[in-house]
């Protein structure tokens, strides 16, 4: 085990095992919405969504520990970055710039977390993080850890930063 207990990010206290590895299996499971099929995203509605433009649409999930967490989907269905049409992925990184900024935009925040993990479901989409600012044990990866630790903030104030976020983004 390396020695996480001494890193001051590391969200947990006390001595920690860390689990064998398991064979690896002959087919990962699927993923929801695999192909297009029965995919949330596809079958939501903007009214869904905290803000939409053009081929992306924003959506967040309940008030968790950390200021803002949003997710970026394109309209329509992929499943890889590298499935993206050259058009499409060109404007995608427009768009992280524009959420990034928009999101530091609201203040108190040191460093928003852009990140893929796309396990759960297949419609492509990617994570905005916001890590408050001066609090250095939030630093890093362990971020996403504790986002689920720390209680959730104020609803009042996670209205807010959401509101903050879409104005800034227009």
């Amino acid at each position: 085990m390396p020695p996480v207990e001494e890193w001051e990010t590391f969200p947990f206290d006390g001595r920690m095992t860390p689990r064998a590895l398991q064979a690896p299996v002959d087919q990962e499971e699927p993923r929801h919405g695999e192909g297009g099929v029965n995919c949330r995203s596809c079958a939501a509605s903007d009214d869904q969504y905290v803000w939409t433009e053009g081929r992306w649409r924003l959506h967040t999930l309940e008030p968790n520990g950390l200021p803002v967490v949003v997710l970026l989907e394109p309209r329509e269905h992929f499943a890889e970055p590298g499935d993206l049409p050259d058009e499409i992925a060109a404007e995608l990184g427009i768009m992280l710039s524009r959420i990034e900024r928009a999101i530091r935009s609201i203040g108190g925040i040191g460093r928003v977390h852009v990140c893929r993990w796309g396990d759960g479901g297949e419609h492509l989409h990617w994570w905005f993080m916001a890590r408050p600012a001066r609090f250095p044990q939030l630093i890093g990866s362990f971020a996403a850890v504790w986002d689920e630790i720390l209680p959730p903030i104020p609803d009042d104030v996670w209205r807010a930063n959401l509101d903050a976020v879409v104005a800034a983004l227009g």
